[in-house]
């Protein structure tokens, strides 16, 4: 909603103020598809050309974070938190039942209370890959700790390749403008013959290329790009959250502290309450029971 509503102020304030001024919206208009022609088409070609096929589609599927905002809110940490309690309890109290849990996690009766949550693979295999190292004796804590460590930095890298693919063609906007307005004046040059007023409107023509070209640089692209970047660190924060409890109960910390642990580390504005949690966590118990 918000990035709609930032299009829709940008888009006013910069052509609001330029007619407010007395400019003229006509010669942008007029020029306007054959800019967009030279200047979004060698965008999309340069686009393509440094990036493959996956890498393409992953970006154009990220562009929509712009507008839906992140992926967790409040609520999946507090249902991840809940997850992960009761995980750790019966990793502690019945190791062998675990096992059908993190072995077939989509039909897990526990996986299943949280349906957001077992519909993510990556928060899935995260979670199921390290109890199940500590279930085979691969359960020293720095160890895995730097396993994990490495897993999410990859995970994060892979996952911010849109941000920066978005950002390079930003960057490279303001050039291909400057290229548009290049050509723009060679054909003015080639109309000197023409009387002023033609020579006016073809200058204007080309000016609109360098226009453009940073326009679409500062005022959408390289927002859209900050934007899915912003978006894709604090959904790693839900990652990094079950690392923390994780590594907590490699600790033998107590469940309860384990989760304490990941509650405390998670981001201020999506941290549930301590009583909210054990609320959440008291009605597990007594539906175990």
């Amino acid at each position: 909603m918000f990035g709609i509503v930032g299009i829709v102020v940008i888009l006013v304030m910069v052509f609001g103020g330029y007619t407010i001024h007395g400019g003229k919206m006509g010669p942008i208009i007029a020029a306007l598809p054959f800019e967009m022609i030279m200047i979004g088409g060698a965008a999309v070609g340069a686009f393509l050309v440094s990036n493959d096929l996956a890498a393409v589609k992953h970006t154009l599927k990220d562009m929509g974070k712009v507008f839906k905002g992140v992926t967790w809110k409040p609520s999946d940490y507090r249902d991840l938190l809940c997850l992960l309690f009761e995980l750790v309890r019966l990793a502690r109290s019945n190791p062998v039942g675990l096992e059908e849990h993190i072995e077939n996690a989509h039909d897990s009766s526990i996986f299943g209370r949280y349906p957001k949550i077992q519909h993510n693979h990556e928060a899935v295999e995260l979670i199921c890959d390290t109890l199940r190292a500590a279930s085979m004796n691969y359960d020293d804590p720095h160890q895995v700790e730097e396993v994990v460590d490495k897993r999410l930095e990859a995970t994060l890298t892979h996952a911010m390749h849109s941000s920066h693919a978005l950002q390079s063609m930003a960057d490279a906007l303001p050039a291909l403008g400057i290229v548009a307005a290049v050509l723009g004046v060679i054909k003015t040059m080639g109309s000197l013959d023409q009387p002023p007023e033609i020579l006016g409107q073809m200058i204007g023509s080309a000016l609109v290329g360098t226009f453009l070209g940073v326009f679409l640089a500062y005022g959408i692209m390289g927002p859209f790009a900050s934007r899915v970047k912003g978006v894709v660190e604090e959904d790693a924060q839900f990652y990094r959250l079950i690392r923390e409890v994780l590594i907590a109960n490699l600790h033998r910390h107590p469940p309860n502290i384990c989760i304490e642990v990941g509650r405390q580390n998670t981001p201020h504005h999506v941290r549930p309450t301590f009583s909210a949690l054990e609320d959440a966590l008291r009605a597990l118990r007594q539906e175990a029971a």
